[in-house]
């Protein structure tokens, strides 16, 4: 599988040279889906979450003061101006950006390298014409368009500057990336030496959306909505091995490049709200999903929290109330009457092994074959993945072959992602 994902993304390094059409576009955007008419496209997006720190030390609870916070996301669709959004969905009071700034992140495998930007790519970003704002609590806000052509599978970093005391911070918690703070106003440092604190995490940036060339009025983004196992726990951190990031790499060498959007949250729970995993699915599916612009289709992988959530997880949070198969299932029917009511194709994923996990009892491996045996002969679903054939033994289906094992036997590795990837029929998308 390595050998197949290491040409996929040689291929992708030549088609990345290609130029962008550019066309005549607005100066000024105003709207989520662009009320003047600017037909934009989500090209990177992680989904917020309460500050919580369930499995280590993180920024979210003490949240920011009087320091710079940098951050680095690939995006997955190309274009000629691009915007960002920023959320305080789950902040305590009004949050105060005090400065902003997009550019290109520079060359460089290191991490040091990675905080560095491209010299003459530094756009400040501006909000309503201001370069400063004030996001009050639980809104989201997209910033004005910059002139910065951008090509699908290029890194881009946005750095915040924020002066005055953030209070906790909404987050993403596992971001699979490395973020970097810096004590003072650090906007305009291109070598990224002042960032010397780093974090797993993401913080108030929830997207990044794409305008311009040749694609724009496409719509036909695929948004993963998941668990851990779509945000990619278990990946080499900073390699962009997720399974939606192979989609999107597989796509593209296919000569079908679509934007992929990865909203997973690690411990996520279909029925369930959850202190340190965000908001159930039920809940946050209409405030992730159905509000993304440019989206055909979303694959839900969801439910494997809902089964081992219910029992003491060495090391982690409270377990959550125990759900059954037909709760579970009402869920999943839920999600797709919701998909369908916005015009989206919804494609179900059967949930992987778990077998040798903290997770595994007799009891929820029945259940969990009980709800895959129904994602996969009810007709629910417009289309359906087998995520769990993929992955699994065939000496032992219940449990994770070894090669895509990340090492507990309920997460993949990045072989085993790539062999997610590699199983979606890329005609159902």
């Amino acid at each position: 599988m390595r050998t197949t994902n290491t040409l996929r993304r040689s291929a992708l390094a030549l088609l990345t040279t290609a130029t962008l059409a550019l066309a005549p576009t607005a100066l000024a955007d105003t709207g989520r889906h662009g009320t003047d008419g600017t037909a934009w496209r989500g090209a990177w997006a992680a989904s917020p979450q309460a500050a919580s720190a369930p499995f280590g030390p993180n920024w979210s609870q003490r949240g920011f003061e009087k320091q710079t916070v940098r951050q680095v996301v690939r995006v997955t669709a190309t274009g000629t101006r691009t915007r960002v959004e920023l959320t305080n969905r789950y902040g305590t009071g009004p949050l105060r950006i005090t400065g902003a700034t997009v550019a290109r992140t520079a060359a460089g495998g290191t991490a040091a390298a990675r905080s560095a930007v491209e010299p003459g790519s530094v756009r400040t970003l501006r909000f309503g014409h201001r370069p400063s704002v004030t996001i009050p609590a639980g809104e989201t806000l997209l910033s004005d368009a910059v002139h910065l052509p951008v090509h699908a599978f290029e890194s881009l970093t946005v750095t915040l500057y924020l002066a005055d005391a953030t209070g906790p911070a909404t987050f993403h918690s596992f971001s699979s990336a490395t973020s970097y703070r810096a004590e003072g106003d650090h906007r305009a440092d291109l070598s990224g030496a002042a960032f010397r604190d780093t974090s797993a995490s993401w913080y108030f940036l929830s997207g990044v959306e794409v305008t311009g060339g040749r694609d724009t009025g496409r719509r036909d983004g695929v948004v993963t909505f998941g668990d851990s196992i779509t945000d990619g726990v278990g990946s080499t951190t900073d390699a962009d091995h997720r399974y939606p990031d192979e989609l999107a790499e597989r796509l593209a060498a296919a000569g079908r490049p679509r934007a992929v959007l990865n909203h997973g949250i690690a411990g996520n729970q279909v029925v369930n709200d959850t202190t340190w995993a965000g908001e159930k699915a039920l809940s946050r599916f209409r405030k992730d999903v159905l509000t993304e612009p440019g989206v055909r289709t979303v694959v839900i992988l969801e439910g494997i929290n809902d089964i081992g959530g219910s029992g003491a997880f060495p090391g982690g949070p409270a377990p959550t109330p125990e759900v059954s198969v037909e709760k579970l299932i009402a869920g999943h029917r839920a999600l797709i009457r919701e998909a369908h009511a916005k015009g989206l194709k919804a494609v179900g994923a059967t949930l992987t092994p778990i077998e040798g996990s903290a997770y595994f009892t007799p009891a929820n491996e029945a259940k969990r074959d009980a709800v895959n045996h129904w994602i996969r002969t009810s007709g629910a679903y417009d289309a359906v993945v087998d995520f769990d054939r993929a992955v699994a033994d065939p000496a032992d289906p219940d449990r994770m072959l070894p090669a895509y094992d990340s090492g507990d036997a309920l997460h993949p590795n990045d072989a085993g992602y790539t062999a997610m990837a590699d199983a979606l029929d890329l005609d159902e998308l």
